[in-house]
């Protein structure tokens, strides 16, 4: 148990210091003054409200910070202010099969979010496919026909068309309209009366079921020849559009089928001669356009924008020498379809078929514009729960009858609206009129703020508002209490006096700039302070070691170790006592390197060690000086004619005997002890000492001469009897070629069990 309390209270200290090391929170770093723009820093701030807070902590902008860190530091919960978003469905239908009053495929209808800066509300939008969805389906077709065949074959659209709509489904209606180019000549010598019925465009039927009534007035439209070869298509799609209710379109899938064999307008307009751009709105009058002579042609861009606006999925039926230029338009309006003019119209049927089954079918969700700084994100769950995210987010397709998928959908204010105001957003499928109202609220204030004290005594006796356990300063009033007065000194001169730099925060974002001078933050641990005239500095930032604050020797002073004698270094972790690198013969690193931070460095690399005392690579010095200690000692060895010149190096001592060499106990110098063998099989004993940078040897007077080990003749015969037959050879060969001669290879046998008893090498 005693040992568990040691180890959480190190965990404690542990985690203490590591929150103590963090960057400030963002909350922090915003310098929020009120809580109002707390909340709207991002979602994880909250703002506490007890008015005693400050005197603990010292900071207005310090009452800002993440939710945990206020509990940390006790800032009583229920007065933390911390609002969150909501979603509240305000409308929700179920899912019905049409009937005479309404169709519901999605669910919900209408809801209210409420949004907080930074906190995404995600709510789900289904969607389910009804039977026999509606579907209105409104013809143009060009008057100005070149070719007779070409009228005829579009004509004949009419003739199958009802009985295939029909089979798909029963709640349907059916209208058309014409149209000719914008007239510069009309051409009288085909039809002298064409000059006085040439009209740009006219809405002949209105959206009926009335099939036969279809027919009859589609079959009997007569041709209008036109001097000008650039038709007035885009003028009757742009009429057909947006005269919802001349036209008769209802809430539901909505076909435009365009019957021509000419070209059509792209850009804006082509005629010139001062006329006025498109405005985009209706202007038929008795059902006849009349502005065709004031205005230019739409552009494709004011096309689109329509179309998409009336939810309006386009046709082109037209002649094959056409079919590129159609084909181009095609892929700059969504949703549109281009099929060809021939004498067998199952071919448009059937395009007609495949676009509003394509429509029914596949659901392609859309918005309204979004107010600014709110931003919208889509996931569906298709059938097989199929999923999609980013722009494949919007769409599932292959959807059958009775079929319902989901899609997930995250609305996120990046800020409150400049008005703080609601706003209101529809999202729809394409080819569908059903639409889903999205009312967003905003988080712009805290619920303390109600209860505001306007002109407090708290605040310089009136010159504040309490709101939320601070003071919010009146016009001309500034200072954490409102104790200061804009008239004594300008905000900007403020501002700058709080700054160390432009380029640096106020009160390096470890204070507040109370009238021109920073109030520097208080910290959760009394110890550590920020200080300096721009709270630039702390005790507390400086580098450690071994887990402490400046190593443990040393104090912090604005963000710098300040260290004791005898240490040095960043984090004071450098001891300049050189105790440990003194080696046993009082030398620093042995004289072979230098000390740093208590630790030898070692200058020659061949040597290494605590005090540079080894040398692995070095032959020994005793192999070195043998052959000059023997010629020099005992007038012996290869050197002995050579003495003088090659070993004049070191000076000689002799000495009685070994306890007479020097004891490295004794000594204050570098000292090794040597035992080598002369040619007479006799060893001689030396000593090489390095003395006030002098090299000395000192050697034992007489060498001495190997001695049979007591013993091994005395027990010679009992030892033939002991050992077999191959050892007892070996001990003859030693004895005839001499006890002395042989001893090191007797030694080898040594190591044999039944030898080891017998002697001793």
């Amino acid at each position: 148990m005693y040992l568990r309390r040691i180890v959480l209270a190190s965990l404690l200290a542990l985690l203490s210091f590591s929150l103590a090391e963090q960057e400030p929170s963002i909350c922090i770093k915003a310098n929020a003054r009120s809580c109002d723009e707390c909340i709207q820093v991002d979602k994880s701030c909250g703002w506490c409200a007890e008015e005693e807070f400050f005197y603990f902590h010292g900071s207005k902008s310090t009452r800002c910070d993440d939710v945990e860190s206020l509990k940390a530091r006790r800032c009583n919960v229920v007065k933390i202010e911390n609002p969150r978003g909501s979603i509240l469905i305000n409308e929700n239908k179920p899912f019905s099969n049409w009937n005479k009053d309404e169709i519901v495929q999605m669910q919900p209808q209408k809801l209210s979010l409420t949004l907080r800066s930074g906190e995404p509300q995600t709510f789900d939008l289904k969607f389910k496919r009804t039977e026999d969805y509606p579907l209105d389906v409104y013809f143009l077709m060009d008057q100005s026909f070149s070719k007779k065949d070409d009228l005829d074959n579009a004509k004949n659209l009419g003739l199958d068309i009802i009985s295939q709509i029909q089979s798909f489904t029963s709640d349907y209606r059916i209208g058309f309209g014409s149209f000719v180019g914008k007239t510069l000549m009309p051409d009288t010598s085909a039809n002298p009366s064409s000059s006085q019925n040439s009209v740009n465009y006219k809405n002949i039927l209105q959206l009926t079921n009335n099939g036969h009534q279809f027919h009859q007035l589609l079959s009997q439209q007569p041709t209008s020849g036109n001097l000008d070869y650039s038709e007035g298509g885009s003028d009757a799609i742009m009429q057909a559009a947006v005269c919802e209710d001349q036209i008769g379109w209802r809430n539901f899938t909505r076909l435009l089928v365009i019957a021509t064999d000419a070209g059509f307008h792209f850009g804006d307009g082509g005629l010139g001669n001062g006329k006025l751009s498109n405005d985009g709105n209706c202007h038929l009058e008795n059902n006849m356009y009349t502005m065709s002579h004031s205005y230019d042609h739409p552009s494709i861009a004011q096309l689109v924008q329509k179309l998409g606006e009336h939810n309006i999925q386009t046709i082109f039926a037209v002649t094959e020498e056409l079919q590129p230029i159609y084909k181009e338009l095609k892929n700059q309006i969504p949703g549109s379809a281009v099929g060809m003019l021939s004498s067998n119209s199952s071919n448009m049927i059937k395009l007609i078929i495949d676009t509003y089954n394509s429509v029914s079918s596949e659901v392609l969700l859309g918005n309204s514009k979004l107010p600014k700084g709110v931003s919208i994100a889509y996931k569906s769950i298709c059938k097989n729960d199929v999923e999609g995210t980013g722009e494949k987010g919007r769409k599932c397709s292959d959807i059958s009858i009775g079929d319902e998928v989901t899609f997930k959908i995250s609305i996120e204010s990046e800020k409150c609206p400049s008005h703080g105001k609601p706003e209101s957003i529809k999202i729809k499928p394409l080819g569908f009129t059903e639409e889903v109202e999205v009312i967003l609220n905003f988080i712009c204030e805290c619920q303390c703020s109600a209860q505001r004290e306007p002109n407090s005594k708290k605040c310089d006796d009136g010159h504040g508002t309490f709101e939320c356990g601070a003071c919010k300063c009146n016009d001309g009033r500034i200072g954490r209490l409102c104790e200061c007065s804009t008239d004594e000194v300008w905000m900007e001169d403020m501002d700058a006096n709080c700054r160390k730099d432009n380029g640096t925060d106020i009160c390096s974002n470890n204070g507040d700039c109370v009238c021109g001078t920073c109030e520097c933050k208080k910290r959760e641990i009394p110890t550590e302070i920020y200080s300096g005239k721009y709270c630039e500095c702390d005790n507390f930032n400086c580098d450690r070691s071994n887990n402490k604050l400046c190593g443990g020797h040393g104090r912090c002073e604005c963000r710098v170790c300040v260290c004791d004698n005898n240490y040095t270094g960043s984090a004071c972790d450098c001891s300049l006592d050189t105790s440990a690198c003194l080696a046993k013969n009082g030398q620093i690193c042995n004289g072979r390197g230098i000390c740093e931070c208590g630790v030898c460095k070692c200058t020659d690399p061949k040597f290494q060690g605590p005090t540079c005392e080894i040398c692995p690579t070095c032959p020994g010095l005793c192999t070195i000086h043998k052959e000059c200690v023997q010629c020099r000692a005992f007038q012996t060895g290869e050197k002995k004619d050579t003495c003088e010149r090659d070993c004049s190096d070191f000076v000689l001592i002799k000495v009685k005997d070994r306890e007479k060499l020097p004891q490295p106990t004794d000594q204050s110098f570098p000292l090794t002890h040597c035992k080598e063998r002369d040619d007479d099989d006799q060893w001689f004993y030396y000593a090489i000492a390095i003395r006030n940078n002098t090299k000395e040897v000192y050697v034992v007077e007489m060498p001495a001469r190997g001695v049979m080990p007591i013993g091994l003749v005395t027990n010679f015969d009992s030892l033939k009897h002991r050992v077999p037959s191959s050892s007892s050879t070996v001990l003859s060969s030693i004895l005839m070629f001499g006890m002395t001669k042989w001893l090191n290879l007797l030694c080898l046998f040594a190591t044999f069990s039944v030898l080891t008893p017998l002697f001793t090498c």
